[in-house]
């Protein structure tokens, strides 16, 4: 089973530069997008047959959001984490499938001079505590813009970003507390090397992806009952659309 993450900064503005394409071009079960800025009758997708489409959109156009389509056949799903004081933003949909849980996030950004941290801070422990609630139901996937580098390897100037939004020491500790909290870092499991990143500032015009001067911010956690059942984890820096790129996951 092949599913796939990708903030497409813009879901109508993706569709226009490779979006459609990847999607077509590939075979995933499973497709999760974040900040896709719309809602469902702003975007036309006639042309996408055989997903079942699972939209979160924020209360503020043009803004945030998510988007889940599935292939296979859906247990059933949930929009947000079921807390007002989060759910206005359209950052969760959950999908349960036969044997798991496909949790599709977007993290709220810190922002500049951290001045979102204590709300960041706050949406961390809520989501937390949602994802070791389902994972006592059965296995959990989680995916998405979780807007945080953890380790130094993550990024191409740690030293320099220490204090910046999404390298912030209070966001590491928090993303160490959610693999705490029985999840695994997928694509860290099976490959350790730098300068594997899916998030490219467009301030430089291009020339920070040309460089490969980048982030690592989306991710896939598996709960360990799933561990055994991963098989890959495949950054797609090859993609373009975004300032970001897919990560594709394979699950037996």
């Amino acid at each position: 089973m092949k599913l796939t993450t990708w903030n497409v900064n813009g879901i109508r503005a993706s569709l226009k530069k490779g979006l459609r394409e990847y999607i077509e071009a590939g075979d995933a079960d499973v497709i999760c997008l974040q900040e896709v800025k719309a809602m469902a009758e702003q975007v036309e997708l006639d042309w996408l047959t055989g997903y079942e489409a699972f939209w979160n959109s924020a209360e503020k156009k043009g803004y945030s959001g998510t988007l889940t389509l599935v292939k296979t056949p859906v247990v059933g799903s949930t929009l947000g984490l079921g807390k007002a004081e989060h759910d206005s933003e359209g950052r969760v949909v959950t999908v349960e499938l036969d044997d798991f849980y496909v949790v599709n996030v977007y993290t709220p950004n810190s922002q500049g001079e951290l001045k979102r941290l204590p709300y960041r801070m706050e949406w961390d422990m809520a989501f937390r505590s949602y994802m070791k609630k389902l994972a006592k139901k059965k296995g959990v996937l989680v995916c998405g813009d979780l807007n945080c580098a953890h380790e130094e390897i993550d990024l191409a100037n740690p030293k320099s970003n220490r204090k910046n939004a999404g390298f912030s020491d209070e966001e590491r500790a928090s993303f160490t507390e959610h693999l705490k909290a029985g999840f695994v870092d997928v694509f860290r499991e099976f490959d350790k090397s730098p300068g594997r990143y899916t998030w490219w500032t467009m301030r430089t015009g291009g020339a920070a992806r040309e460089k490969n001067i980048g982030w690592r911010l989306d991710y896939w956690l598996a709960s360990h009952g799933l561990q055994d059942r991963l098989k890959s984890c495949t950054i797609r820096a090859d993609v373009y659309g975004s300032d970001h790129c897919p990560v594709e996951l394979v699950i037996e």
